[in-house]
């Protein structure tokens, strides 16, 4: 998300950061990029005007050009003014309500409501330590209630059963009784929703809003759809009491305008952003740590909490102390690495996250396709237990048959191995001579000699 946006402005504004004086001129010829890179972005033309006009205010003064670093302090003033027009803060769920805590999802067919129920139900269960149910009132499409039943079932929530010849309002009532009757903490509400706004559609969802009183209405869109995003979810928040806005899709949205348009075209805040679609794929949106994404700052603390969640603590001890204790590691070590790399997004997850990635040529993104981790795993998977323990048995041969089974080259599996005796080596200096062997062992590494898997 935000790629070619990020890339812009990012050289735009690197461009005056080391500048001791800056100009009304060069500033508004910064200005003027930066409004072609917004409407590039399929940023809403409004939105575009009105962060222009308080960054130029802003810049213009005091602020930026009296400062002793003006090309900083004008960096500073688009990441504030970015993340106010996204809404300044992360916007929490109420949920401080008398059980069950009702949640509304509403949305047109095809923005990701359904997968986004059950991303949100694992999202509650697991990090806010919730007992959720769901239920489905999506009495058109085919197969929703089922969908809905299997995604309860993965993320493990409770289903409550509904049926197509059942009235929408009938279902979520009955719903809401039998959340109380089983201590349920929060109930989501799957609704049906058509591929365009009609009045049918919206009176039908006024109708359950008003039959079910819920404490969150969120609205789903889909980010790829850019200013139409912001043009739906206006027409829903004319219609209906919104809470805030789950905007889905956004990894494979490189301008990232929904982002930027939503808040300030609907006045309602965006609650969560959705990735993919494992269920995991839900993440808070905090309208600050992505400004700085916008502007190639990276997303530290996002990746941070992002380790919390996913890394596997009892591995990573265990490692800890065999490379302490100086045994060997060995490539079930690499492979439970790589696994850990792929449960947080593989290379693309990582790097969407990390500071100056905007700097990095596309030519060298575009190798990063997603596959380099689960083929690094394949090659792995497809040795013996013996060979996994002891990699100085691989010869010619053996890569031969590994690559086979792998359904890659031996080209591939002396790639990996060269990974490999690269993670061994600083493993080992970490072993021998603490931070310092470490940090020497990262210095060789990022020497050029192994290069990036799978080119």
């Amino acid at each position: 998300m935000f790629e070619s946006l990020s890339q812009r402005l990012s050289g735009t504004i690197e461009r005056l950061r080391g500048r001791g004086r800056l100009t009304e001129e060069n500033i508004r010829e910064a200005l003027r990029e930066v409004r072609i890179a917004l409407l590039e972005a399929d940023v809403a033309l409004p939105v575009v005007q009105a962060l222009i006009e308080r960054i130029k205010t802003r810049a213009v003064g005091q602020e930026v050009l009296k400062s002793l670093t003006p090309g900083q302090s004008l960096i500073k003033v688009v990441r504030d003014e970015l993340t106010a027009v996204m809404g300044a803060q992360a916007s929490d769920l109420n949920l401080n309500v008398p059980a069950p805590a009702v949640i509304l999802m509403a949305g047109l067919q095809g923005a990701g409501k359904t997968t986004t129920v059950g991303k949100l139900a694992k999202h509650l269960k697991e990090r806010r330590k919730k007992k959720v149910m769901v239920v489905s009132a999506d009495v058109y499409r085919p197969a929703a209630i089922e969908q809905l039943r299997q995604l309860a079932q993965q993320v493990d929530v409770t289903f409550f059963p509904s049926d197509a010849s059942q009235k929408p309002e009938a279902i979520v009532r009955a719903a809401i009784d039998d959340a109380r009757k089983s201590y349920a903490d929060v109930l989501i509400v799957d609704t049906a929703g058509r591929l365009a706004i009609d009045e049918a559609m919206m009176a039908e969802i006024k109708a359950l809003h008003g039959a079910v009183n819920p404490v969150e209405t969120l609205f789903v869109v889909d980010s790829m759809t850019g200013q139409d995003a912001a043009v739906t979810a206006k027409a829903f928040a004319d219609a209906l009491p919104l809470t805030g806005v789950v905007l889905t899709k956004t990894d494979g949205d490189a301008r990232g305008g929904a982002a930027l348009s939503v808040r300030y075209i609907t006045g309602r805040p965006i609650k969560f952003i959705g990735t993919g679609e494992k269920p995991d794929g839900l993440d808070v949106f905090h309208p600050d740590r992505i400004a700085s994404r916008i502007l190639d700052m990276g997303d530290v603390l996002s990746l941070v909490e992002q380790v919390e969640q996913q890394v596997d603590k009892d591995k990573a001890q265990k490692l800890a102390e065999k490379v302490v204790k100086g045994k060997k590691f060995d490539l079930n070590d690499m492979r439970d690495q790589l696994e850990q790399m792929q449960s947080m997004g593989g290379l693309h997850g990582l790097m969407d996250k990390l500071p100056g990635m905007g700097q990095v040529p596309a030519h060298l993104k575009d190798q990063i396709t997603g596959k380099e981790v689960p083929r690094m795993i394949a090659i792995i998977n497809s040795m013996t237990k013996k060979e996994r323990r002891n990699p100085a048995l691989l010869n010619g041969s053996r890569r031969a048959r590994i690559a086979r089974g792998a359904g890659l080259t031996p080209a591939d599996v002396n790639k990996v191995m060269k990974q490999y005796q690269q993670m061994e080596k600083m493993m080992s200096k970490l072993a021998g001579g603490g931070m310092k062997g470490l940090m020497r062992g990262m210095k060789g590494m990022m020497g050029g000699r192994g290069g990036m898997p799978f080119r």
